[in-house]
This record gives C-alpha cells, structure tokens and sequence, in this order.
C-alpha cells in the first residue's frame, strides 16, 4: 500500500462522522480528554491499548480489531525508512 492511512483517520471517517460525533462529543463520550482525542483522529498520536478498549465498550469493534489496526500502522511506518544493517543471530554453521 503506497500510503497507509492512520488508524485515528479510520476511525473519525467510520465512525465519528457517520455518527456526527464532534471531537468534543467523543471525548466525552469515551471518558478522555479532547485534546487526546483530537491528537489520536489526526493522526499525532496512536490508538492505545486504553482506547482500544474503550471503543470497544462503547460498541465500537473490539479492542483487538484497533489494537492490530495500530500495529499494522506502525509496522508500515518503520518499513518506510531505511533500516541498519542486520546481521543473522545464528551463523550458517
């Protein structure tokens, strides 16, 4: 995939903004404050093990289902910078 998007992204296009849920309103909602909220749907922040299980509290798929969204993100991420050279941790014999 040439741009992954952010998970926060996921979740404000299928779910805040079906529901017209303001920033405001779902922090609230999730018991967090907006700031974090408005971090994590913009892409500044992650969605962490927390929220995670506070979407899925308020209905909103399971903590897993977010909590393997961010990984795969993250994974994704590092993959799009060079890495150091590696060597293999058990020599050919």
């Amino acid at each position: 995939m040439h741009d992954h998007p952010h998970p926060g992204t996921i979740l404000k296009e299928t779910v805040f903004d079906p529901l017209e849920l303001s920033v405001t309103e779902a922090a609230e909602r999730l018991a967090m404050s907006r700031v974090a909220m408005s971090r994590v749907l913009n892409g500044k922040a992650g969605i962490s093990p927390d929220l995670a299980v506070r979407l899925e509290m308020a209905g909103v798929s399971s903590a897993r289902f977010w909590m393997t969204l961010q990984a795969n993100y993250d994974l994704w991420c590092a993959r799009q910078h060079a890495q150091p050279p590696v060597r293999p941790l058990r020599e050919a014999a």
